[in-house]
């Protein structure tokens, strides 16, 4: 699995990974429940949206379309 975004929110990575699976692309969230550990961990860079590598060009391209809209 390879990085395609780095969410700032569990809902923002949430949205990602809907618009990836609408695309007929699969994506895992990681770090989803690590926020809750805010103050302990780094703030930023916890939640991460992955995908298969074969998949990765064109989740880049979904979500930049997304991104862009």
């Amino acid at each position: 699995m390879k990085l395609a975004y780095d969410a700032s929110s569990n809902i923002e990575a949430h949205l990602v990974m809907h618009q990836l699976q609408q695309a007929g692309i699969d994506a895992v969230i990681e770090g989803e429940y690590l926020q809750g550990a805010v103050g302990e961990l780094p703030a930023a860079g916890n939640v991460r949206v992955r995908v298969p590598e074969t998949d990765f060009e064109a989740a880049k391209q979904v979500i930049a379309d997304w991104d862009a809209a």
